[in-house]
């Protein structure tokens, strides 16, 4: 599926990454994963490494919009994080587990998230607060998904404003635009004439024939 979005997004943590967490803005972070899964679900796939502050907002989320969760969101996680992994993991049939590698952490990762890249198409990518894990898995999207769009909210803070200072010039609404639905319309090219569908086999192909009637 060509639409699927990367959501990129983390809750620094002030003792692992004071450094983001001082720039941070929690409230903002939540909105903006809250605004994406408003815009997006029913609409596009929504894929991400499963992180445990993220995953219940989106699953909330989907519970109030008559979705089948399972199509719309695909979660990566590896087998280096088990002990860690939310319990909404074993409810539903949408998490990719990818290979433990020895005891090395980082080594994992990359391997979790080269397969994330790897297996799907993306449209865009949205980046929202966060750590170093955030800069990592933007710089191997840009190599993987060179044609896709970035989309750093640097409002939200922590390693959103690095994503965009590596990207160079990025628009203003980035940094000003709170009403993060408006946003995300705008910036992700979703409709707000689109309808929501149940699951992805549903959705017409054609853009224009996914709209609302007028009355």
């Amino acid at each position: 599926m060509a639409e699927s979005i990367f959501l990129s997004a983390g809750v620094p943590d002030p003792r692992r990454g004071p450094e983001f967490a001082a720039t941070a803005d929690t409230v903002a972070i939540t909105a903006a994963v809250s605004a994406l899964a408003y815009v997006a679900l029913g609409r596009r796939r929504i894929i991400w490494g499963g992180h445990p502050a993220i995953t219940p907002m989106i699953f909330v989320m989907c519970e109030g919009m008559n979705i089948d969760y399972a199509e719309w969101v695909t979660l990566y996680q590896s087998e280096f994080f088990k002990d860690e992994f939310p319990e909404d993991n074993e409810r539903f049939r949408n998490v990719v587990f990818t290979e433990r590698l020895n005891n090395d952490r980082e080594a994992s990762l990359k391997l979790m998230r080269q397969r994330m890249f790897n297996e799907h198409e993306f449209k865009a990518a949205v980046f929202i607060g966060g750590m170093g894990g955030i800069i990592a898995e933007y710089e191997m999207f840009r190599r993987l998904q060179p044609r896709a769009k970035v989309i750093p909210v640097t409002s939200t803070g922590g390693a959103s404003l690095e994503v965009a200072a590596k990207l160079g010039e990025v628009p203003p609404d980035f940094r000003d635009q709170r009403d993060y639905v408006a946003l995300f319309h705008e910036h992700l090219d979703i409709s707000v004439k689109e309808e929501r569908f149940r699951v992805p086999g549903d959705q017409p192909v054609a853009v224009e024939e996914r709209w609302r009637p007028e009355h």
